[in-house]
């Protein structure tokens, strides 16, 4: 097959929305929902910049096994109710996937700090 392109794609504000997809080396994290354990793969991290605000994480989706080898999605929400700042409770380490996640969505123009603890 022979390709070819021409331009270069810019990401606009007007569609507010980018999705950066990372995937884990096994056993390097775990997630615990009602007494198990979860073992992550892949996790899609959302970031969304409405009107022109600066980007903001709200949500991830993990991809994990379960202790029973089957695969199981667990999401996150990372804002609060009001959707003025960062859930309580969320684990430092899900706020490391979002910093990883941060840096490479660096190269369409996202900058981001996570929330102070």
């Amino acid at each position: 097959m022979i390709l070819s392109a021409t331009g270069e794609p810019v990401v606009i504000q007007d569609d507010p929305q980018v999705d950066v997809d990372l995937h884990f080396q096994e056993g390097t994290l775990v997630l615990a929902q009602d007494g198990t354990e979860y073992t992550p793969y892949h996790a899609r991290v959302e970031f969304a910049a409405p009107m022109g605000d600066p980007w903001t994480a709200q949500k991830v989706h993990f991809s994990a096994k379960g202790p029973d080898g089957n695969s199981v999605g667990i999401a996150v929400d990372l804002l609060n109710d009001a959707c003025d700042g960062p859930r309580p409770g969320v684990p430092t380490a899900i706020w490391k996937v979002v910093a990883l996640a941060a840096t490479s969505a660096g190269d369409v123009g996202i900058t981001y700090t996570p929330p102070a603890p």
